[in-house]
């Protein structure tokens, strides 16, 4: 059992993706009204090594030794990996090792104004930067930043970190219907994107229940019709959940954990992840098929959302 790894999971951008979770549970410098992680409890710009470099250098030696190679390493998890202070320390030493994986950063993309957290990342060859709203009023109401941030500093930093980086830019852009999908919104970001040139667009919206209960996930035609608004030739809509299961690393004995658990009694994912001692993460990848294939329900209790058996 890896306490700084998870998966690999099916990743609908990745394909087998190996996680590497650097921050705390819910330390980030947003607390973002559609994260599935929930509400951010520690809010902070502070950089430092939130948990040991070395241990976790020590577990990626023992699984890259005891384990196939995965298409990704992947920095995410539950917090912002950016504000680990040496993760060009671990991206130096997978760029050491023998293999075809790539590696590939997730990031809130709200520190790149900072030239240091610029050239920690260039070891990198995918960072997938998000960027919710080009209207300073809509990125404080979708993303809650922390009272220090400013979004032309940090459109700023991610047009400064495209000069600079030679591997791939996947923009995502995380659509809240009724929030920034206004023309006033959607015209913002567009002239955003072409300042920034990322290699590609990103359209995301919701899968799991945010950490605000009342927003919903646009629809296929809401997606699709601001790609024809926009008309970006690098813009898509990410694929959806059931692809993740033509993954080698869908596991269904993962699927079939998640369904015998949820069959003696409803859970949310914080009882899920207790009880079968994964990643909220990887959890949420299942949770996103099981849905789809119509086998579970989601529903609303005082003490937040239960998954149970359709």
């Amino acid at each position: 059992m890896y306490r700084y790894l998870f998966g690999p999971v099916p990743s609908r951008r990745l394909g087998n993706s190996l996680g590497i979770d650097l921050i705390p549970m819910k330390t980030c410098t947003l607390n973002c009204i559609y994260c599935e992680c929930g509400k951010t409890t520690n809010l902070t710009l502070e950089r430092k090594e939130w948990v040991p470099v070395e241990k976790v250098i020590n577990e990626l030696e023992h699984y890259f030794t005891n384990n196939p190679q995965p298409d990704f390493v992947t920095f995410s998890g539950s917090g912002e990996p950016t504000l680990h202070n040496g993760i060009d320390k671990i991206l130096s030493f997978l760029k050491k090792q023998a293999g075809p994986f790539k590696t590939a950063v997730l990031t809130n993309g709200t520190l790149f104004y900072d030239e240091q957290v610029r050239a920690q990342l260039s070891q990198a060859d995918v960072v997938i930067p998000s960027l919710d709203a080009a209207i300073e009023t809509t990125f404080k109401r979708i993303n809650n930043p922390h009272p220090d941030l400013e979004l032309k500093k940090i459109i700023q930093g991610l047009i400064q970190f495209r000069r600079e980086f030679s591997g791939k830019i996947y923009l995502e852009i995380f659509i809240v219907p009724g929030v920034n999908t206004s023309r006033s919104n959607l015209l913002a970001l567009k002239e955003t994107i072409l300042c920034i040139k990322p290699d590609r667009v990103q359209l995301n919206t919701l899968d799991r229940p945010g950490s605000v209960a009342s927003i919903r996930a646009a629809t296929a035609g809401e997606m699709q019709r601001i790609l024809r608004f926009w008309q970006i030739p690098e813009a898509e809509i990410i694929a959806s959940a059931p692809v993740r299961q033509k993954y080698t690393a869908f596991r269904r004995d993962i699927e079939s954990a998640i369904l015998e658990t949820i069959a003696r009694r409803p859970c949310t994912l914080e009882d899920l992840q207790k009880i079968l001692g994964l990643h909220p993460n990887e959890i949420n990848k299942y949770l996103d098929v099981l849905e789809n294939k119509g086998k579970i329900l989601l529903i609303l209790q005082e003490r937040g959302f239960f998954y149970r058996l359709k």
